[in-house]
């Protein structure tokens, strides 16, 4: 392809002039979240050859099915690009890896090649997006984040093109914490219920932000352990993004397309559906059995203590491994309001130890319930006051003081 850009995999863009020049959230070997997940399609090898030829790797955010160390290990001679996030904890672990890394700074462009530049936006939970200009094609790289301050530049600078393409993250909505229960056991999401057309709200989010095209995008992953396949029900498979989509002003395309800017031609690129199979807990060194001993706990109570705002807005915090109850007492006023994570001890550990807490939550495979539950929303059980100033705030930015 002479000048044009690619979609495949997970959320992988593959950006073209005259040879492959940048490529997007590179997710081409191994699993994520613990090995919950795994990709749904083969990256067909034509793309895959074109991945490994690129200059440029830009990476959005710190979610393993985007930040694939696995995946990057294979590509270590790339010019790697990253948004000007708070911390810059990736930054520092890539560089100390031995990576050539490179900051974009905040809504500047950065040309790339003779008919590529880009510019890249972070927000404060350190998702990030990247514009792409293809010689006056524009691709809106949204994968999964949502506006938080940043969409009315993007509204803006997609207004000075003919035809632009929104990219982002759609579906029933399982590439989130959903393995969440009450206290009398029940499960706080129906997937017979949560399974809805939802194609209208992606049209008017295409339209909201003045794009031409929507490509379905950062949402074809499969569930592959035994404690998470009971996710595979809120799947959303790639013909279903279409569904409901109506507008007058916009047009959805397959997930997986090849576009020319020359000749103003879109390709459907059809890849192989992956057989998955079952992985055990045990099989993969992360047994249900296995009890915590006193350093653990140790060191699970220092990381939810630590915390400022989590210590004074819960009164509790319980981590249940191996059938055996670990409460950790907080300082909320309300001290019937708490969390308890029934979880592996393997997991668990790792996400403590190397500050990776949201990697159990996508999971999905362990199991969380609310108690102290009331006519709060559904989502304002866990966000924001525990999914941001755990995995956003303190485990991404090293955020963990009001006053930081």
């Amino acid at each position: 392809m002479e000048c044009g850009f690619e979609t495949i995999g997970n959320a992988t863009l593959i950006v073209h002039d005259m040879c492959p020049v940048l490529v997007t959230d590179p997710w081409i070997h191994g699993d994520a979240y613990f090995r919950s997940w795994t990709l749904a399609y083969e990256i067909p090898e034509e793309q895959l050859q074109a991945i490994h030829q690129a200059q440029y790797v830009w990476i959005s955010h710190g979610h393993p099915d985007h930040l694939s160390s696995a995946s990057l290990k294979l590509l270590k001679d790339k010019k790697i690009l990253l948004a000007e996030h708070v911390g810059k904890r990736i930054f520092d672990g890539l560089k100390s890896q031995g990576y050539d890394v490179h900051i974009l700074k905040d809504r500047k462009w950065t040309k790339l090649s003779e008919r590529i530049k880009v510019v890249c936006i972070s927000d404060f939970i350190q998702d990030s997006i990247l514009l792409v200009d293809v010689d006056g094609t524009l691709i809106i790289n949204l994968n999964d984040a949502s506006d938080r301050g940043w969409g009315a530049f993007v509204r803006k600078t997609v207004n000075r093109f003919k035809t632009s393409f929104l990219l982002a993250i759609s579906g029933y909505g399982d590439a989130d914490m959903y393995n969440l229960f009450d206290e009398n056991g029940h499960r706080l999401i129906d997937a017979g219920e949560h399974k809805k057309p939802f194609g209208h709200m992606v049209a008017r989010r295409t339209e909201l932000y003045g794009a031409k095209y929507f490509v379905p995008f950062s949402s074809m992953h499969a569930y592959q352990r035994e404690d998470s396949i009971w996710a595979r029900e809120l799947m959303t498979p790639v013909s279903h993004h279409k569904i409901g989509f109506e507008s007058e002003k916009s047009e959805i395309l397959p997930a997986f397309i090849r576009y020319d800017c020359r000749k103003d031609q879109v390709e459907e690129i059809l890849p192989s559906e992956r057989w998955v199979k079952t992985l055990s807990p045990d099989e993969i060194g992360d047994s249900w059995s296995d009890l915590l001993d006193k350093e653990d706990f140790q060191q699970v109570k220092n990381y939810f203590s630590s915390i400022e705002h989590i210590d004074r807005t819960f009164g509790f915090i319980n981590v249940k491994v191996g059938g055996k109850h670990h409460p950790i007492k907080l300082h909320g006023a309300d001290v019937s309001y708490g969390i308890t994570f029934e979880v592996p001890r393997n997991s668990l550990m790792t996400a403590i130890r190397y500050r990776i807490f949201d990697d159990l939550l996508i999971g999905n495979f362990m199991k969380t319930t609310i108690h102290g539950y009331d006519s709060r929303p559904l989502w304002r059980q866990l966000y924001p006051h525990f999914s941001f100033y755990v995995a956003k705030f303190a485990d991404n930015a090293n955020v963990k003081s009001e006053e930081e």
